[in-house]
């Protein structure tokens, strides 16, 4: 489990199905950037980062399930219809939307005390979603399986994170050097192109979940 294979086979499946993955998620980032912009224009500066989580957890949910559930009917050679996709990631959502409450209160938790605590239960809890929305596992139980999971895989799973966020995070800052007071049209247009870049990373998540199940299988 090259971390570099894995990124490479990752986006050779993102370039791949770029346009699937734009029609089926982009539409949702888009609505999740503009809800969250009206909401702090209406709150003022002043407005505490929980209402853009609040925002977030009525529309990640929603497309991340979606994503997930095609990365697996693709890798299966199979071609569900994006309104069946949808329809099963509704059904989801009440408790993919709780896992990734309790799992981002526990990660900022963590981050608060010395940064280290939140980045390891991040990466212990990183296969939670996959095993909710394709193994159906209940909240709890999914995060308990992400821990067992990534025993001794902490380090693997790391690089292969911050290969995707790092250069990320670069263009985030690079972006924001280059506009730094965005008109409102603008920063939706950025907001959104963030959003969707980061959907990469649930490839990458996706490649290492399906090679470290088939490996405790064997």
């Amino acid at each position: 489990m090259n971390p570099l294979t894995i990124l490479r086979d990752s986006l050779y499946f993102f370039r791949r199905h770029f346009t699937s993955i734009v029609q089926l998620c982009l539409p949702l980032v888009v609505l999740e950037a503009l809800f969250t912009q009206l909401l702090y224009r209406q709150m003022g500066d002043s407005a505490s980062p929980a209402y853009g989580m609040l925002v977030s957890l009525l529309f990640y949910p929603l497309y991340s399930a979606a994503l997930i559930l095609y990365l697996d009917t693709r890798s299966q050679g199979q071609d569900t219809r994006k309104r069946d996709l949808f329809a099963r990631a509704v059904q989801l959502w009440p408790a993919l939307a709780l896992l990734i409450l309790i799992s981002s209160l526990l990660i900022m938790a963590g981050l608060a005390l010395f940064v280290f605590p939140g980045i390891w239960i991040m990466i212990n809890l990183v296969f939670a979603e996959y095993l909710l929305v394709l193994r159906g596992l209940p909240v709890i139980e999914s995060m308990r399986t992400s821990a067992r999971m990534t025993t001794g895989h902490f380090l693997r799973i790391l690089m292969c994170v911050l290969a995707v966020l790092a250069p990320l995070w670069l263009l985030d800052g690079l972006l924001l050097m280059a506009f730094p007071e965005p008109q409102p049209g603008v920063q939706l247009a950025l907001d959104s192109l963030s959003g969707f870049l980061q959907l990469f990373s649930s490839v990458v998540l996706y490649r290492l979940f399906m090679l470290l199940e088939e490996k405790a299988d064997a």
